[in-house]
């Protein structure tokens, strides 16, 4: 049978760290006792593997974990969660890692990153039989060794007809057009953020129209910008899209951006209705950063269903044609 999403990307442990001082006030050296510490698995594989499954979808994860007590868990979680591992055990190098520190006194955070094993997946390292039954693969950022593995996979879907699905972090956006045209000009539905956006292109615009459209010419069918607090946008080249974010009160931001796209990839896939997917997006989001975790609390299709039907959104639709 047929498998829905393929994500690729990083797998990784990542620890919530809170404090009760503000993070400028802190001085080197200073012992800072810790408010609240959890920790849970996430990454760019792992999360929207983790969220697509919870929303019915049949999925597959491939990332490369270190031969270490952190991959194992991220590989029994994902497998706990319904998701087919493709893991791939790197002897040299550890899993994947984060820690993310927050003041109570601010809304901002902190995130500190060991990328480990996720840099080096290599395209001999994927069974090439696993990629023949799915119809979508969902494409985190991947870096270094493994951007090369991230160019062949994207070559793979044109030749193939499957549909990629591409959300490059700031890492990747801030490369520029020319550097990721391999994958853009293979993208069916680009995610990026704004400030993305604007790195990607090189720009200082601010102007979603103009962002969307200038993306637009790059490869992508479908274009979504998220702007935080303001919402999301979608450009499909013909109508410009704009969802406002339902009202709760926000615990901790991480896996917002992987909870909206993946419950957005999940309706469009079997709907092609855009504007449900921007509700349902939103929905996932919204759940998610009302709790610690990337992946607490991911809704499934029919929680996402009540959710939008109990809470209301602005949603807007304007006629908007590319010259």
């Amino acid at each position: 049978m047929p498998y829905d999403v393929l994500c690729v990307g990083s797998a990784t442990i990542d620890v919530f760290i809170d404090y009760a001082k503000r993070t400028k006030d802190i001085k080197l050296g200073e012992k800072v006792l810790i408010e609240n510490l959890e920790k849970h698995t996430g990454g760019g594989a792992n999360n929207p593997a983790t969220a697509l499954s919870k929303m019915g979808l049949k999925v597959k994860a491939l990332f490369k974990v270190g031969h270490d007590h952190d991959g194992e868990l991220i590989t029994k979680e994902l497998k706990q969660d319904k998701v087919k591992c493709l893991e791939v055990i790197d002897k040299h190098h550890r899993t994947s890692f984060s820690a993310i520190l927050s003041s109570t006194k601010e809304s901002d955070r902190v995130l500190y990153t060991f990328k480990g094993a996720s840099d080096h997946l290599e395209w001999k390292d994927i069974n090439k039989n696993q990629l023949k039954d799915i119809k979508w693969i969902y494409m985190a950022t991947l870096l270094k060794k493994s951007f090369q593995t991230a160019i062949k996979i994207a070559n793979y879907t044109k030749q193939n007809n499957i549909q990629l699905l591409f959300n490059p972090s700031s890492y990747l956006a801030k490369k520029g057009k020319n550097f990721l045209k391999p994958i853009l000009k293979a993208t069916t539905i680009l995610v990026l953020n704004r400030e993305e956006a604007k790195k990607l292109l090189q720009t200082k615009s601010n102007n979603i129209k103009t962002l969307s459209m200038q993306l637009m010419k790059l490869g992508p069918k479908l274009v979504i910008i998220t702007e935080g607090k303001k919402g999301v946008n979608a450009y499909d080249n013909q109508y410009l899209y704009h969802a406002k974010p339902y009202k709760v009160k926000i615990t901790h931001t991480a896996g917002a951006g992987d909870a909206f796209t993946s419950a957005f990839l999940a309706v469009y896939l079997k709907t092609k209705n855009i504007e449900k997917a921007l509700k349902f997006g939103n929905a996932n989001s919204a759940s998610v950063i009302q709790h610690y975790g990337t992946k607490h609390k991911l809704l499934t299709w029919k929680e996402a269903e009540r959710f939008t039907k109990k809470h209301h959104t602005k949603l807007t639709k304007k006629k908007c044609l590319t010259r």
